[in-house]
């Protein structure tokens, strides 16, 4: 039963894998996010969205290949609603193929609005998947690193995506990030195709005593222990030739004090670590200097670990 006419939600950036944890971790960021609304319209061609903001013309409209229209239509198959005619409008306010998930925030505030506009029949967690579906939709695979944070907000570990097994970690409060974000767009596909799919035995298991060892310094607040766990042997090897001096950019926030540093999702945004505002500010400004030396503007965030998901307007 449609309770609504019209409902309007919002998600956060996110950022996923946070070095180690390849597609089973991320965090919302604060600050800004797409916009949904989601319409009760019998009279509408529902077949294409509106779309407006950023980049808006190399967004697809179609419903079927646009994030956000996919996750509304596979909720309304789900809830046995798939009659239903309504007009969805997506107000881009992150810049697609950044790293911040920008394909999981339109996601996100799509199930978002869709339930409430439908009286909120799903808890929060039970509309992740359908986010995922919009997910496959950009970059091929179902994955729930950047739409469960997206969603649900904070630090979010996925021990299992079938069946879905989540894990909010409540983060350090003085533990705070510095997304930098370079003038370019990596898509997420692309940046999925180079990964290797041949792993060794030994660097899996290095892999993963730095994911566990990671969560544990989450969770006692070791700021060291996080530090040392930040390597990725996985996908940084490999996507940081897809972002232009990024290993200068990261000695760069190392040397200015970063805890870690590495690839936000896919890039070619890059995030540092920091104990404090302050220096996560300071860290930011370095490493935009340093992308400024490539040739490359940039434009910076600064974030908590610890702030909320998605969010009815």
């Amino acid at each position: 039963m449609i309770v609504k006419r019209s409902v309007t939600a919002s998600a956060p950036a996110t950022v996923a894998n946070v070095g180690c944890g390849f597609d089973i971790m991320g965090f919302a960021l604060k600050g800004k996010g797409d916009r949904v609304t989601v319409t009760m319209q019998e009279d509408t061609d529902d077949k294409c969205l509106v779309i407006s903001g950023y980049n808006q013309m190399e967004i697809p409209c179609e419903r079927d290949r646009n994030t956000a229209g996919v996750a509304i239509d596979a909720y309304l198959k789900a809830t046995g609603n798939s009659g239903i005619k309504l007009g969805i409008s997506l107000e881009k306010k992150l810049p697609p193929g950044s790293g911040m998930g920008s394909s999981a925030s339109s996601a996100a505030a799509a199930v978002l609005a869709v339930n409430r506009l439908f009286g909120d029949p799903l808890d929060l967690p039970d509309l992740i998947p359908f986010a995922m579906e919009g997910e496959r939709v950009a970059s091929g695979t179902a994955h729930a690193d950047n739409v469960a944070p997206a969603l649900l907000g904070g630090f979010i570990l996925i021990r299992s995506h079938d069946p879905l097994d989540l894990i909010r970690i409540k983060c350090p409060d003085h533990l705070y990030c510095a997304v930098v974000h370079p003038d370019i767009r990596i898509n997420t596909s692309d940046a999925r195709r180079i990964l290797n799919l041949d792993i060794p035995i030994s660097d899996a298991t290095r892999q993963s005593a730095n994911t566990a060892a990671f969560v544990t310094g989450l969770l006692k607040g070791d700021i060291e222990l996080i530090g040392r766990s930040m390597s990725d042997l996985l996908a940084e090897p490999k996507r940081t030739m897809l972002i232009p001096g990024f290993d200068q950019v990261k000695k760069t926030a190392m040397n200015a004090g970063a805890i870690g540093c590495g690839i936000s999702g896919s890039g070619p945004s890059v995030f540092a670590l920091a104990g404090g505002y302050q220096k996560a500010v300071h860290v930011a400004d370095l490493m935009k200097d340093s992308f400024m030396e490539t040739g490359l503007s940039s434009s910076s965030f600064i974030s908590s670990l610890n702030e909320p998901g998605a969010i009815i307007e």
